[in-house]
């Protein structure tokens, strides 16, 4: 069981910066240059009165603006940190994602989860490596619509059992009228680890990482 996080704190604070220097001066820089503008401002020549509202107006729109940003930043921490307390909840369970990865642990058989569209007559399920590269097809004969399952050994096409590792596969058919139907495909395993990067927070299985976002249903041991 591991967690992985990639604290979101000095990103949040980066952005702040950023904000308030792409806005220029901050409200209080802005009111002191202006009561030193009011002080040294030639008394026989007064400021205008229209451009001392215009200079006020805009001190407005800056600290709206940098109150604005803050605000932003200090909801996007609170989702992040809402997203961290949601995704660790899910280790020690098992999932079922969307996606066409799966993770072999070098011994036990894996269980590829997927969902036909419609009947097919001849079915194929194709298994790739990492590098993309087709290690076994599989003939599945006719397929129903709907979900199905295939008991993958960890073998090639030769027999051999393969390295651990993340691999990934596809289901694809021809209906009756000679139609290509191809099958949505689900990540299935147990949660061993969260990982966060770029506030994104990604589920471990294995050697497989998968979007918090893509989880479907969550089943406790």
């Amino acid at each position: 069981m591991s967690v992985t996080a990639i604290d979101s704190t000095g990103s949040a604070t980066s952005t702040t910066v950023s904000s308030a220097s792409d806005l220029g001066l901050d409200s209080d820089a802005f009111l002191q240059l202006f009561i030193a503008q009011l002080q040294y401002q030639d008394p026989l020549n007064p400021q205008d009165a229209t451009e001392m509202m215009g200079e006020l107006a805009q001190m407005t729109m800056v600290e709206q603006s940098y109150n604005t940003t803050t605000a932003l930043n200090n909801l996007l921490t609170a989702q992040n940190n809402n997203l961290a307390l949601s995704s660790i909840g899910l280790i020690g369970k098992d999932i079922i994602a969307l996606g066409d990865q799966l993770n072999f642990d070098g011994t036990n058989a894996v269980e590829l989860s997927y969902q036909m569209p419609a009947a097919t007559t001849a079915t194929t399920l194709t298994i790739k490596n990492a590098s993309g590269e087709t290690i076994r097809t599989v003939d599945l004969g006719s397929q129903v619509a709907g979900n199905g399952t295939y008991q993958w050994d960890g073998k090639d096409g030769q027999g051999n059992v393969l390295t651990s590792g993340a691999y990934s596969f596809s289901v694809t058919g021809t209906d009756a009228v000679g139609a290509t139907q191809t099958a949505t495909t689900f990540t299935t395993g147990r949660a061993d680890g969260v990982t966060f990067a770029s506030g994104v927070a990604y589920i471990s299985i294995g050697s497989v990482l998968l979007p918090f976002a893509d989880v479907m249903s969550v089943r406790s041991i």
